[in-house]
This record gives C-alpha cells, structure tokens and sequence, in this order.
C-alpha cells in the first residue's frame, strides 16, 4: 500500500453548472481560475491549444458516497452490475474526475471554456494541453450500456 498523497488544487471553477447533473453537460461557459501562487507565465503558450485535460475533485461528494461494489449504472436494473472501476462517477474512491473541455479564451489568470462538466466552486487538480497523440491509440470500444446512457450527456439545456 502506498502512502496518501496530498494533493493541492491549482484552480477553481467558477460559473458555468451550478449543480451536478447526470446529462445536459453542452453549451455551458465556465471558467478554470488559476490560483494567485501561480505566475502568470505558468499559462503560457496555452492558448494555442483547443482543449485542455482538466482533472477535478467531486467536491460535494462524502466518501461515504464510495461504494466499493458492483452496481447498475444510474440504479438501471437492464444494464449490468459492474464495478467502481467501471464508473466513471463519484463513488470511487479518490472522487476525481478528467474532463477535456474546449479552451475558448485566456484572460490572465481565467481559462474560458465550454464542454466542462464540473460545477461552479469545484477544486482543480491539473490543467494540461490535450495532446491527441496521446490520447487513445487505436480502436476504441465500450460496452452498449454505455451509448444507452450517455445520448444526451452533451446535449444542450437551459438547466444549470
């Protein structure tokens, strides 16, 4: 077993989704707010790139929300158990999440950007470039409960 790590957020979102939603997660604005103990020229060169890999905590999880075991994804009996690592939610253990939002804009220390599905106040662990190449290399596959649960999780709203 290997020792806890401290982890300490480099920014914060503000704006965009004020509450956690299961879907409806496109067409909203947000901005990742770097922390003042970071200079300005840590954020240079960003802007070149049009989207970032953006790790985040589940901030209004508890860890009594872990849950360890198989289940249905969303409590949907017709898709299968599987296990807490084969969710992509805040019942695993460490309650962190990667996104890959689309950069707008960078205004100093604020990165504008759509398509990030984590909500207003959340603590962001790391902001990087995506880089395509290293991203998933050849085909990609996932279970068909996976396409049944997600048609609208990009899909727009005016729920926020």
């Amino acid at each position: 077993m290997t020792e806890p790590l401290a982890l300490t957020p480099v920014a914060t979102v503000v704006g965009g989704h004020q509450h956690p939603v299961d879907d409806f997660q496109g067409g909203v604005e947000s901005i990742i707010r770097l922390d003042a103990r970071y200079p300005l020229e840590s954020l240079q060169g960003l802007e070149t790139f049009s989207h970032l890999t953006v790790i985040w905590h589940f901030h209004r999880a508890s860890p009594a929300d872990v849950a360890l075991h198989a289940r249905s994804p969303r409590g949907n009996p017709r898709w299968p158990a599987t296990g807490t690592f084969a969710h992509r939610n805040h019942r695993r253990p460490n309650q962190l999440a990667t996104s890959y939002p689309r950069l707008l804009r960078t205004d100093g220390r604020d990165l504008h950007v759509t398509e990030l599905d984590a909500i207003e106040g959340t603590p962001v662990i790391d902001i990087a470039p995506y880089f395509p190449q290293m991203g998933p290399r050849g085909v990609v596959t996932v279970p068909s409960w996976v396409t049944e649960m997600l048609p609208n999780y990009w899909g727009h709203t005016d729920h926020r």
